[in-house]
Order: C-alpha cells, then structure tokens, then sequence
C-alpha cells in the first residue's frame, strides 16, 4: 500500500507560472504572460516521472480558477490548456479566443 502523495499548486508570479509539486517537489508547471486583464497561457509541461497521474489536468484547473478569482480572462494559446477548456465549459466564460494580435504581442515578450 502506497502513502498518498500531497499535490499543492501555487502561483510563481516571479516566474510567470503555476507550478505544481508532488510532497515538495516540482512536478511542472504551466507558463503565462499577462496583457492587460488577460492571462495569456502558452506552455505547460509535467516532468516525466510525474507523467499519468492526472496533475496536468490538476494544475490546469487550478490555475484557471485563480486566474477567475483575480477578475481576469485566459487566452488559451498552449494546445493542453485549449484542450483542457473544451472538456471544461466551466470556464468558457472567461476564456477569450487566441488571435494573431494576441500572439503577436506573446512573442515579443517572449523573445
């Protein structure tokens, strides 16, 4: 019988990112930048020792909570949060459409 493991998400504003641990250790984490009173989403990855254990989904869900209870919106632009949001309508209305403006502006920030 194994020890339940102890999940916790917390938000890394230093690092632009949500990140997730598994009895204290980093597991992954999922990137954003924000612009204006959207939190734009764009990478998000969960180390491989980690993998099967449902924390993507966790972290994701996590996430978008915290970034509801801010007042601001989520623009999916990472392709597991966009997968996420349309298994997840509880969301929808606080997600914006990604749009070539949006994506223009992330890579400018971003490179």
């Amino acid at each position: 019988m194994s020890t339940p493991s102890t999940v916790a998400v917390e938000r890394a504003d230093a690092r632009n990112r949500y990140e997730i641990s598994v009895d204290g250790e980093l597991a992954g984490f999922t990137e954003y930048r924000d612009h204006e009173q959207q939190r734009v989403f764009y990478h998000t990855e969960i180390d491989e020792a980690f993998a099967g254990r449902g924390l993507a989904s966790h972290l994701v869900q996590e996430a978008l909570t915290d970034v509801r209870a801010a007042g601001k919106r989520v623009v999916p632009i990472c392709p597991y949060v966009a997968k996420f949001l349309l298994k997840h309508e509880e969301f929808a209305d606080i997600t914006d459409p990604v749009t070539p403006e949006v994506k223009g502006w992330l890579r400018t920030r971003l490179y």
